[in-house]
C-alpha cells in the first residue's frame, strides 16, 4: 500500500469518527495499513502538517485525534447552530474547577471549600455531561463518593492532559479558578463531533 493512501485512509477514519480515536482504535481498525504506533503516529504528524493553514486541524485531546475547527473560525461556524451553547453558573464552574484540581474530591470537601452546599443538580448536570464521574468512596462513615473528571472533560474543554490546565500557583482564588474555565469553555474550538455542540 503506498504511503498516501495511509495517509487518506487515517484521515478518512478520523473524519467519519465523530469523536476523538485514540492510537490504540486507530491501530484496532488499521492492522493491515500500518504494522505499528510509531508508524502511526509518523502518518498522524503528517496530517497535522498538512492541514497547517486550513480552517481544521488535526489535535490530540484527552481521549485521542480529532479533527476540529481551528479557533479564529469557531466564531463563524458556530452560526450553524441556532441554539447558543448553555452558559454555566459560577457555582457550577466553582465545582467543577474544584474537582478538576483536587480529584478524587467529595461533595463534602467541596462544599468545605467553597463554604455553600453544592446542589445536587450540579452534580447531576456534570455527570450527565459526562464531566465527572465518580471513582471510588471515602472510607470514613457514609462512604461520601469521590469525584474525577473524564476525558470527556478534557475533550470539551480541548486539553491533551490536566496537566494543560493553569498551575494553581497563577491562580489566587477560586473565583480566578471558575473564571479561567469559562474563559478556556468560550476559546474551545468547535469539533466536528455532534457531542461537543449540543
Amino acid at each position: 500500500m503506498q504511503h498516501e493512501e495511509r495517509l487518506v485512509i487515517v484521515e478518512a477514519l478520523l473524519f467519519a469518527a465523530g469523536k476523538p480515536l485514540s492510537l490504540e482504535q486507530l491501530a484496532r481498525l488499521l492492522p493491515d495499513v500500518v504494522q505499528d504506533k510509531s508508524q502511526l503516529r509518523a502518518l498522524l504528524e503528517q496530517l497535522q502538517q498538512r492541514y497547517e493553514g486550513h480552517g481544521i486541524e488535526l489535535v490530540e485531546v484527552g481521549s485521542g485525534y480529532r479533527f476540529q475547527v481551528r479557533q479564529p473560525y469557531s466564531h463563524w461556524v458556530g452560526r450553524l447552530w441556532e441554539e447558543k451553547p448553555p452558559r454555566y453558573s459560577r457555582a457550577t464552574l466553582e465545582t467543577l474547577a474544584l474537582i478538576a484540581y483536587r480529584q478524587p474530591i467529595t461533595r463534602g470537601e467541596i462544599e468545605e471549600i467553597r463554604g455553600v452546599s453544592v446542589s445536587s443538580n450540579i452534580i447531576k448536570s456534570l455527570q450527565e455531561r459526562e464531566w465527572i464521574r465518580v471513582v471510588g468512596h471515602r472510607d470514613v462513615p457514609g462512604r461520601p463518593a469521590l469525584y474525577a473528571t473524564t476525558r470527556q472533560f478534557l475533550d470539551y474543554f480541548n486539553l491533551k492532559s490536566l496537566e494543560q490546565l493553569p498551575p494553581l500557583s497563577e491562580i489566587r482564588d477560586l473565583e480566578d479558578i471558575a473564571r479561567e474555565l469559562e474563559q478556556h469553555e468560550a476559546s474551545a474550538p468547535a469539533s466536528r463531533s455532534e457531542s461537543d455542540t449540543a
